[in-house]
Parts: C-alpha cells; structure tokens; sequence
C-alpha cells in the first residue's frame, strides 16, 4: 500500500488550502481526523484482543461455559471440529484485527516497507484460516438462519477481499490492493462492531418492556437476531465512502460510459 495524494508532499491549490484550514498545532482538519480515526481503530482492535479473545486463551470452554460465558455455553456442546473452528476463528481474526491497522499507517509503510509487507502477508493468512473457520460455525452457530446467511456472507466476503487484496498487490497495482484490504478490514472490524451494537440494541429495548419488567435475556436474543448483518453492512459503506473519497478504486455494480469509464474500478 502507498499514501494517496495528500501525503505525497505535493502543494495544494490555493482553494485546497482553504478548504484544508488548520485546526490543532498547525495539522490540517482532514489529516488531524485521519489521526483521530485510526487511533480509534487501533485502541478499538487492541481493547477487543485483550478482552475479548484473551478469556477463550485462558480459560477453559467448559469452564467459560459453566460460569455462565455467553457463546461458550452454546460452543461447549459442539462436537470437537466445530470447537476447533470456533479456536481458530477467534485466534486468528484476533490477529488480523492487531495487524491490519498498522497496514494504514503511512510512516511505517514508507519507512519500513519490508516490515510493512510481511505484516501485511500475516494479516491475509489469518483472514484466510478465520474465514474458512468462520463459514463451518456459520453452519453450526446459535445465530439460527439469520447467523447462518449474516456471519455466513460475512466470511465468504472476508475471503473474497483478502484474496482480491492479494491479488492486486501480486500484480503491482497498488491502489487497487488499497482498496481491497481497507474493504476487508472494514469486515475484520465487525467484530469490534458487533459487540458495539449489542448493548446499543439491548438499551433501545428498554422503554418497550411490557408489565413484567424488562427480560435481558429476551432482550439479547433480540439483539443478536439482528447483529449478523448488522456488524458488517455498514462498515463496508463506511469504507467504500473513504475508498472514493481518497480518489482509490471504487467498486461500481454496472460498467462506467462516457469519461468516466477512464476511472479505474475495483473489478
């Protein structure tokens, strides 16, 4: 991956400028929100990997399970492929999600490409090993029929990207492999998202609770009915919206006519 146009150096005309006014210490508004961004993706990333995918690290699933452990309840029962699946998804979409941010980081990947692209080449390994595991417990997840076509398109998708990513990158189009691998982190990230939506989706519940009082339990089962999807979708607008706004290959349904077909697309 290469930094797009804004941080080449080059000078911007005099109505860039204007629209670029500085904000904090002389930084221009839309690299001090690039900063901004990417930390939270970073501390977001992190926060998950170490509290999330560290318990099944450390613990047991039976003992997860038996202290009352969300999934872990359901996993526990599964036969021995399904739990190895259920390891190796959590493991390596752990480290996908610890490695890809530091893929966005233009000072590493200009001062130390070689670090850069071998971080890249374990970022898509363990997209591939979670997304492959990712479609067996699609199959034998608690989400019923919603989880099994939401988490189901999600590593189909996931799979799709890194090896569209790889591809690009194989045949030295840097700006198409951009755009592939920020689509495929934006997939990477649901996993932060999902557990965003929960509590967000179990709080808008509440004012609804009928004369028995609030039932959490039914609350959450109605949250996760709706997390499948919901985790991903609009993480993928949010990046095509930052993949078309930084002028990198878009994705476009039908093929484009007129000037416009000059433009590259994510094909």
């Amino acid at each position: 991956m290469t930094t797009t146009g804004s941080d080449t150096g080059t000078t911007p005309a005099p109505a860039a400028s204007a629209a670029t006014a500085t904000a904090v210490g002389g930084v221009p508004r839309r690299r001090l929100a690039t900063r901004i961004g990417w930390t939270w993706l970073l501390l977001s990333s992190l926060a998950l990997a170490a509290f999330a995918v560290a318990p099944y690290l450390t613990t047991s699933m039976p003992a997860l399970a038996e202290a009352g452990g969300g999934i872990a309840e359901h996993y526990a029962a599964q036969p021995a492929f399904v739990l190895a699946a259920f390891y190796v998804h959590v493991v390596a979409g752990g480290i996908a999600l610890l490695v890809s941010p530091f893929q966005f980081w233009a000072g590493l990947r200009d001062r130390a490409p070689r670090v850069h692209r071998w971080m890249g080449r374990t970022a898509l390994t363990a997209i591939g090993l979670g997304g492959v595991a990712g479609l067996v417990l699609a199959v034998f997840g608690s989400g019923g029929i919603v989880g099994f076509f939401g988490f189901g398109t999600l590593a189909v998708l996931w799979l799709l990207f890194g090896w569209r990513g790889y591809r690009a990158i194989r045949r030295g189009d840097v700006d198409l492999h951009r755009s592939w691998m920020m689509r495929a982190f934006a997939l990477t990230y649901a996993a932060v998202t999902l557990r965003l939506w929960i509590p967000l989706l179990i709080l808008a519940q509440v004012p609804f609770a009928g004369p028995a009082g609030f039932d959490a339990d039914a609350a959450f089962a109605g949250a996760y009915a709706a997390v499948p999807f919901l985790a991903w979708m609009p993480n993928l607008i949010v990046a095509e919206w930052l993949i078309r706004r930084r002028g990198l290959p878009a994705y476009r349904l039908t093929p484009a006519t007129g000037p416009a077909a000059a433009t590259p697309t994510a094909t």
